[in-house]
């Protein structure tokens, strides 16, 4: 993997070329106070005040005694000391506040490449459903994992010459309170060739998938015949689709082939032992509930788990694979 390779998978770099196939989307450039706010881990937790006078957590209970951690006590020695002030951003504040506006008054946020997932829950909705630029704040602030984005996104990069992408963009996404996470689609793409599809929520099995298995791989296979094979540069690439009630594909989002994006239900050894092979192409779901993986619905991002060898992880997931292999060998004598 090259850092060409990461670049195009920025949203802002592959969006406008597939907007019309894709989710409603404005995206904003940070600036770098911004940026540093977001960075800033040695100071308190404090989010920006907001010229909208908007919370950024409204349904929170007032305690008095929660103040009395900042009150210094008279003659302790600290009295020249002042609290932080928060700090402010009103112009990027107000673009965004128009930009959700605009996308119907409800987003969700990401960076260049990730969304900060693992902070969902300490928004007031449990989700990345944002309304207003103080939410949108308290998600990326709370995030670890757009650290990546920020830090280490070319870190596997074979020639890798910069650490970080010379700027950083926030885009917002239309929040769509009917999405259906079973049909959320990562695809596996190599040498311009779709060699595997996995289903992208693996911690949760689907009997409605099994009725529609075969019906979905022919129309995310034309989907990506018609709309994304030899119009997305990179040659190894992976990209997440969604498709609607009335079965249109939508694009939600590119990752580089291999690092750090997730392989769900196959392992990336398994993938290039099929492009090795010239095997057809991999569909797999979730065919039992004993089939399901763990991913963030187990409180920790995927990446953070103990899966060493011995490990009660390593043995679920050594299960796992025991069971789609069955159900593979079942379907294979059946077929």
């Amino acid at each position: 993997m090259k850092e060409e390779d990461v670049n195009r998978c920025q949203i802002h770099e592959w969006y406008p070329t597939f907007k019309s196939v894709s989710i409603k989307t404005l995206y904003h450039e940070l600036p770098e106070s911004f940026v540093q706010y977001l960075l800033d881990d040695a100071g308190p937790f404090l989010l920006p005040v907001s010229v909208s006078n908007d919370d950024a957590l409204p349904n929170r209970i007032h305690n008095p005694e929660e103040e009395d951690d900042y009150q210094v006590l008279e003659g302790s020695g600290d009295e020249a000391e002042e609290p932080p002030s928060p700090p402010s951003f009103p112009e990027l504040e107000l673009q965004i506040k128009a930009s959700i506006e605009t996308l119907g008054g409800a987003v969700f946020p990401k960076l260049n490449w990730s969304a900060p997932k693992d902070s969902a829950w300490i928004s007031s909705s449990g989700t990345l459903r944002c309304t207003s630029f103080s939410e949108i704040a308290l998600l990326l602030r709370s995030s670890d994992s757009l650290i990546h984005d920020m830090c280490h996104a070319y870190d596997s990069c074979i020639d890798k010459t910069v650490s970080k992408p010379p700027s950083f963009f926030l885009a917002l996404r239309k929040w769509y309170p009917s999405f259906r996470p079973e049909m959320e689609f990562r695809c596996f793409v190599w040498g311009h060739q779709l060699v595997g599809i996995s289903q992208r929520e693996v911690t949760t099995f689907y009997p409605v998938l099994l009725e529609k298995k075969r019906n979905l791989e022919v129309l995310i296979h034309n989907f990506f015949t018609d709309h994304v094979r030899f119009k997305f540069e990179s040659e190894n690439y992976t990209f997440d689709v969604y498709l609607t009630q009335d079965e249109r594909v939508k694009i939600i989002d590119f990752n580089p082939w291999g690092a750090f994006t997730l392989p769900l239900l196959f392992t990336w050894d398994e993938l290039e032992q099929n492009v090795r092979e010239e095997e057809r192409m991999d569909f797999r779901i979730v065919e039992t509930q004993c089939a399901v993986r763990p991913g963030l619905k187990t409180a920790v991002p995927y990446d953070y788990l103990d899966t060493s060898e011995g490990s009660g992880w390593d043995q679920f997931l050594r299960n796992a694979d025991e069971e789609l292999q069955r159900q593979s060998r079942s379907s294979e004598a059946g077929g």
